[in-house]
């Protein structure tokens, strides 16, 4: 069986995933739009696409492409979503599904009513490592959960072009925390309390967001979790996890590109992190985009759905709430307490 899928939106994740699919034999890509395609002619030949095109809603009409993964900028993708579900696609949407918690669940409403399957690019879960950790809390390896700790820093900042449509850190960066937290521990967050500065370019606060962040949740298990942000961390892509219970913990340390450790009687080195996401969670990618087209050619449920989505966003909006409140912010909409 083949999956014959189009892209909308060949931006740097959207040609990311143009390489992953074309090495999964099951998956054909046919179709890929973008706003501007005159510089992409070039890419899409050597890419063997069979068609380019400026307006998406070719790929959406077209009764060959089975299903869609939306790769353009985040204020089109409840849009996009919804027109994908009504013609009858299945729909790979990174993340965020939209700025508005309200247009998300509106989004997918239209996702449920036209039986299509949803899968939103919450890539750290299929990572190996986060994985086994997800296990481990799952068979009690380390007993009742009490504290779960999350660092997440990037190397660099990003433009501040990107900066002022992105939606904020907590929408755009410290989203996949959230779900992250959500995953591992396997309930709901049911409190958020969120601190900011601007501690490493000016402009970003002059563009009315920060750089750098704590966060700290409840869970309705009655756990606790700690996150901290930095857009700028010199020493590289830091990504760490812990989860400490009643009987023991487990921690997910940087990858690098080795794991050798020099140690003389002047210093003890190893190798940095690798040096940002595309590196650090490159079998990630694939594995996530192997699932979902296992999902729609098998009719199973995806692993990363909608509502995953959609909680990820609540949990954003409350942790923004709470910077500009200082206070405690309460997720009333939590009412499930596991988390598949």
């Amino acid at each position: 069986m083949t999956l014959t899928v189009g892209i909308i939106g060949a931006g740097r994740i959207g040609k990311l995933h143009v390489d992953n699919l074309r090495v999964i034999p099951q998956i054909r890509i046919k179709s890929v739009s973008d706003v501007a395609t005159d510089h992409l002619e070039p890419w899409a030949k050597e890419k063997q696409i069979d068609v380019l095109t400026t307006d998406y809603h070719e790929l959406l009409n077209d009764p060959e492409i089975q299903a869609v993964f939306i790769c353009s900028p985040t204020n089109t993708h409840a849009t996009i979503i919804k027109e994908a579900a009504q013609a009858g696609k299945h729909i790979f949407c990174e993340k965020p599904v939209s700025f508005s918690v309200a247009e998300t669940e509106e989004a997918l409403t239209v996702v449920e009513n036209a039986g299509v399957k949803l899968q939103v690019g919450f890539n750290r879960r299929f990572d190996p490592n986060f994985r086994k950790i997800r296990t481990l809390v799952k068979e009690g390896e380390i007993g009742t959960p009490h504290i779960l700790r999350i660092t997440s820093r990037d190397p660099q900042p990003p433009s501040l072009a990107y900066i002022k449509s992105s939606g904020g850190l907590f929408m755009d960066m410290t989203i996949h925390d959230f779900d992250m937290a959500r995953y591992v521990m396997g309930s709901e967050v049911v409190e958020v309390s969120a601190y900011g500065a601007v501690l490493v370019d000016p402009a970003i606060g002059e563009a009315g967001d920060i750089d750098t962040a704590i966060i700290t949740l409840k869970f309705a298990n009655g756990a606790l979790g700690v996150i901290d942000n930095s857009r700028s961390a010199a020493y590289g892509y830091d990504q760490r996890l812990e989860i400490f219970g009643d009987k023991g913990a487990a921690q997910v340390d940087n990858n690098r590109a080795t794991t050798v450790e020099v140690s003389t009687n002047d210093h003890v080195k190893k190798e940095k992190p690798l040096y940002f996401f595309l590196e650090r969670y490159t079998q990630a990618y694939i594995e996530e985009v192997t699932e979902f087209a296992s999902a729609c050619l098998g009719n199973q449920e995806v692993s990363c759905s909608g509502f995953d989505g959609l909680q990820a966003e609540r949990i954003a909006k409350a942790a923004q709430q709470s910077l500009e409140t200082g206070a405690p912010v309460q997720l009333t909409q939590a009412a499930a307490t596991v988390v598949n």
